[in-house]
C-alpha cells in the first residue's frame, strides 16, 4: 500500500466523523488467537517525540512513510496488531488496515524524551474511555521509576487508578515497567539489570486493586540467561519489548537471539516490537516481520 496523505487530509477536514465510523465497523477478534501467542507492532514513539530509529535521528518523522511501512507489517502473516497512539491508529482506521487486527492505544506519552519532567510521566493518550468507546482491544502504558525523582510517584499512582478504570471495563492493560536513573548529563536510562527488572515487576505486578486485566510488557534482561529468574517474579502474562536495536545487521540477529531464549519461558505470550521491525538495518520491513513472527 502506498499511502496518500492528501487523501487522509481531505477526509479529515471534510468527514472528521469517519474515523468514529471506521472503528465502528471495524471487525474484531480475541486477544489471543487460537496458538495463545501475541505479534505486536509498536508505533507510538513519536508522540513522546521519540523519532529516532537505527541510527537516525529523524527515521520516523515522515508520517506517510511510517504508515506504509505500518500496512507492510501489519499485512504479514502471523501479526496479530497494532501498539500506536490516537492520530496514527486514527490514520490506520481511515486506510482500513485495522480490521481483524489486536488494536492497542497507547496511554500515557506526557514523558518526553529529554525533558527535564520525562519521568512525571502524565497520561497524555487514550484513556480507559476511549479504548472502549472505539472498540479497541487493549491498553499500553509506561512505568519508568527513579527513586531519586519524585516525578516517578505521580506516574506510579497514576498508572494504578489507570489500572483500575481498565479492570472496570474489562480490558486488558500492558505495563512496561523500568526502574531508570538520570546520567551526569540528564539523560534517563532504563536499568536492565537482573535485580532492577525483577524489581520493576514486582511493583508494577502489585499496583491496582485488581491484577486480572494486567499484562507486563518487559525488556530482555543484560544477560538473556537472567530471564527465568526474573520472569518468575511474576504469574501476570507477558510479552517482549523491543527496544532499540543498532543500525547493524549482527545488532539486529542479536536482539532476535535475545527473544528468541526469553520467548520459551512460560509467562511470556509474545512480542510488541517497533523501531527495529519497521526500520531495520537492511530496509527489508518484511522480512524483519516475517523472522520476528518465526521466532513465535
Amino acid at each position: 500500500m502506498t499511502v496518500d496523505i492528501s487523501e487522509l487530509v481531505t477526509l479529515r477536514s471534510n468527514r472528521p466523523e469517519a474515523i468514529a465510523e471506521a472503528a465502528a465497523r471495524r471487525t474484531r477478534r480475541p486477544l489471543l488467537n487460537t496458538s495463545g501467542r501475541l505479534m505486536i507492532v509498536a508505533a507510538d514513539h513519536p508522540a513522546r517525540g521519540a523519532l529516532g530509529a537505527g541510527g537516525r535521528s529523524m527515521a520516523m518523522a515522515n508520517r506517510a512513510d511510517l504508515l506504509d511501512r505500518l500496512c507492510l507489517a501489519l499485512s504479514r502473516p502471523g501479526v496479530d496488531g497494532v501498539l500506536a497512539t490516537a492520530d496514527i491508529l486514527d490514520d490506520l482506521l481511515l486506510l482500513g488496515a485495522l480490521d481483524g487486527k489486536v488494536v492497542l492505544g497507547s496511554m500515557n506519552r506526557g514523558g518526553l524524551q529529554g525533558a527535564r519532567f520525562e519521568l512525571d510521566d502524565r497520561f497524555t493518550g487514550h484513556r480507559p474511555e476511549d479504548i472502549e468507546r472505539l472498540g479497541f482491544d487493549a491498553g499500553k502504558l509506561l512505568l519508568r521509576i527513579d527513586y531519586d525523582d519524585p516525578g516517578s510517584l505521580t506516574t506510579m499512582e497514576s498508572t494504578a487508578r489507570a489500572i483500575d478504570a481498565m479492570a472496570a471495563r474489562r480490558l486488558p492493560v500492558f505495563v512496561e515497567p523500568f526502574l531508570s536513573h538520570r546520567t551526569p548529563a540528564g539523560k534517563v536510562v532504563n536499568d536492565l539489570s537482573a535485580e532492577a527488572v525483577t524489581k520493576s515487576i514486582a511493583i508494577a505486578s502489585g499496583l491496582g486493586g485488581t491484577s486480572a486485566y494486567t499484562w507486563l510488557k518487559v525488556p530482555v534482561t543484560e544477560n538473556p540467561d537472567d530471564m527465568a529468574e526474573v520472569m518468575a517474579t511474576s504469574t501476570l502474562p507477558a510479552v517482549l519489548l523491543g527496544g532499540e536495536v543498532g543500525g547493524s545487521a549482527e545488532e539486529q540477529a542479536g536482539a532476535y537471539e535475545k527473544w528468541r531464549g526469553a520467548l520459551r519461558l512460560p509467562t511470556v505470550r509474545g512480542l510488541v516490537v517497533g523501531r527495529s521491525l519497521l526500520y531495520p538495518a537492511d530496509g527489508d520491513v518484511a522480512a524483519a516481520v516475517d523472522t520476528a513472527v518465526g521466532l513465535l
